[in-house]
């Protein structure tokens, strides 16, 4: 999935999101917990532990049905950021001490100025649904 040659930066990650699939999104909720995990423990992505929070429940809320308004460029978006957080052989390998979070790190962010506008359109619609 991920090639060596390639730099990461904007045009890399949307091109690679492009080619997100619904099988792509059920392989992250299958391994969510893996997921969390992993961002929990690096302290790269720990600051991003919340907001994985709130897209996991997107991700749901959108497979359930219940939470439609949401383009399919924004579902494959964070279940690209996801399957590369997932992947330990990425660009800079997990298992390298110090810097082998930097490019999930650099994904992630990339993949959020992507869909900022629809997570704050969700959590809208999701504190509308709790009152």
């Amino acid at each position: 999935m991920f090639s060596k040659k390639k730099t990461i930066d904007e045009d890399y990650v949307s091109g690679e999101i492009t080619k997100i699939e619904g099988d792509d999104v059920e392989v992250v909720m299958d391994n969510e917990e893996q997921i969390s995990e992993k961002m929990t423990s690096s302290n790269v992505l720990k600051k991003y532990t919340e907001l994985g929070k709130v897209m996991f429940g997107m991700l749901k809320d959108y497979r359930k049905g219940v939470y439609t308004n949401v383009p399919w460029f924004t579902i494959a978006a964070i279940a690209f950021g996801f399957l590369y957080i997932l992947n330990p052989f990425d660009m800079v390998p997990d298992f390298i001490p110090g810097i082998g979070y930097i490019d999930d790190f650099a994904v992630f962010t990339f993949g959020l100025r992507f869909i900022e506008t629809d997570l704050h359109n969700y959590l809208d619609w999701k504190l509308e649904e709790e009152e």
